[in-house]
């Protein structure tokens, strides 16, 4: 048993959304369709995104990887699916601090903050981050066609 109970926590939910991912798979009829590998750990991910008048209307996500990635993914779908493309932005600047700086989450990221404990291992970040910067590219894309 590790020394403290919020890590096991962390780490359980990591493994539910890696067994259980949440938009999980292609979506068909979405215009815009982003990749992106990690070359070190050959890690995937493709994004399928439907933006609307500024809302992530629809977002799945499906590739290969380790846990910390497809659970990564599954995570930031289930917190960003609905919400605005302005505030993605700011969650993905948030995360991006929590794992490359080990700020603390200041917002209520849910189930993002079980990734906090990433920070501590430096060659794992880069697979917590795989998704947010694919879909920077999918916002990237959505801003120039709307």
């Amino acid at each position: 048993m590790s020394a403290d109970p919020f890590d096991d926590l962390y780490r359980e939910l990591i493994l539910e959304h890696y067994k259980k991912p949440r938009n999980h798979g292609p979506i068909p009829t979405a215009p815009i369709h982003v990749e992106g590998v990690n070359p070190v750990c050959g890690d995937e991910i493709h994004i399928d995104m439907n933006v609307d008048e500024g809302i992530i209307k629809d977002i799945g996500f499906w590739g290969a990887g380790c846990s910390i990635s497809q659970s990564s993914a599954s995570m930031m779908t289930d917190r960003l699916k609905g919400r605005p493309a302005s505030e993605a932005k700011d969650v993905m600047t948030e995360v991006r601090a929590m794992l490359i700086d080990g700020a603390p989450a200041g917002n209520d990221l849910g189930d993002l903050e079980a990734l906090e404990g990433v920070a501590k291992l430096p060659v794992r970040v880069k697979c917590a981050l795989l998704c947010w910067n694919v879909l920077d590219q999918g916002l990237t894309q959505a801003a120039t066609t709307a």
